[in-house]
């Protein structure tokens, strides 16, 4: 497991971790999701032991990253897929790394072949493509079998299969038991493999809790229900004080009741349902919702941005 505690670090006067205090459980695929520039990247930093909070405290199953004998045998991370030397091939990268952390050379086969490299292994990691680079990543992170695992944008660059490929990799680590930690941007695809979610801004906690809970609390939901008599559905629903709309499909949409309010009710009046549904606001719409305020600014061309890069001060371009 991983606990941070009140954690703040500073870049000279920018705040790029303001009291952050979170668990990550075993057992489950934790998303972290935050604009660029909110602190995703410098909080996994600073849990890999990589800088140093100003206060607080992060542990990994009780104690400090840097007091743990063999680190790649308890946490595996992917922090920066192109931080491998480009003269070395993937075997050697993954050979080195077995050596200085006490694992068998067996294991380098089984992790490339695991992430499908096994007939690159010899090729110049500087030759990979970024689809290839993220795999090589992932098979680092994974040769120790540790027991923690953090990936920051681990699809970054993969093509459909490989996404799928990744997204059946976290489910299954984190069925074994694993605590598994997770970056991305594709908000579409993080709904799809979180299971718990953490969101932060400018530093600071919007949101911790679980994807359903979290979609369930911070988005809209409507219920889309079509009949061949509307008009008398409709008026019934008004009665019950519920907002209704009806769309051009001639589906209505109802805000305010629950699909099985608006069930119970067609029944009481007789009139014959050929659609009942529940919709909500996907996880993209909620999180640019709840992260509004968390922009410092937004250009021209209506993007959003504030102007850090991994939590420490960038060039900003005006629009």
């Amino acid at each position: 497991m991983i606990e941070v505690q009140g954690v703040t670090k500073c870049y000279g006067d920018t705040v790029a971790v303001d009291d952050l205090t979170f668990d990550v459980r075993p057992g489950s695929v934790t998303g972290f999701l935050g604009p660029n520039g909110s602190g995703k990247s410098t909080t996994m930093r600073l849990i890999m032991g990589l800088d140093y909070p100003d206060s607080g405290s992060i542990r990994i199953d009780g104690r400090r990253f840097r007091d743990l004998s063999r680190p790649l045998n308890k946490v595996g991370a992917l922090l920066e897929a192109r931080a491998i030397h480009p003269g070395r091939s993937a075997s050697n990268h993954l050979l080195a790394l077995a050596a200085a952390n006490g694992i068998k050379r067996s294991r380098v086969e089984e992790v490339l072949q695991l992430v499908g490299l096994e007939k690159v292994a010899r090729k110049r990691a500087g030759k990979f493509s970024l689809g290839m680079g993220q795999r090589l990543g992932i098979a680092a992170a994974l040769l120790g079998d540790p027991e923690v695992l953090l990936f920051d944008e681990p699809i970054n660059g993969l093509d459909p299969e490989g996404i799928l490929w990744v997204r059946n990799l976290l489910h299954h680590l984190a069925g074994e038991g694993r605590t598994i930690f997770v970056s991305s941007h594709l908000m579409s695809e993080m709904a799809l493999t979180a299971d718990h979610v953490i969101v932060i801004g400018k530093g600071r906690m919007i949101a911790n809790s679980s994807m359903a809970d979290f979609l369930a609390r911070n988005s809209r939901q409507v219920v889309r229900v079509r009949t061949p008599e509307s008009t008398r559905l409709r008026q019934a629903i008004d009665e019950m004080g519920a907002t209704v709309r009806a769309g051009h499909d001639g589906a209505l949409s109802v805000e305010g009741m629950t699909v099985e309010a608006v069930g119970d009710l067609a029944f009481r009046i007789g009139v014959p349902l050929h659609e009942l549904s529940r919709s909500g606001a996907s996880l993209e719409e909620t999180f640019m919702n709840l992260t509004r305020d968390s922009l410092e600014y937004m250009d021209g061309s209506g993007l959003t941005s504030n102007g850090l890069r991994d939590g420490v001060p960038d060039k900003v371009v005006s629009p």
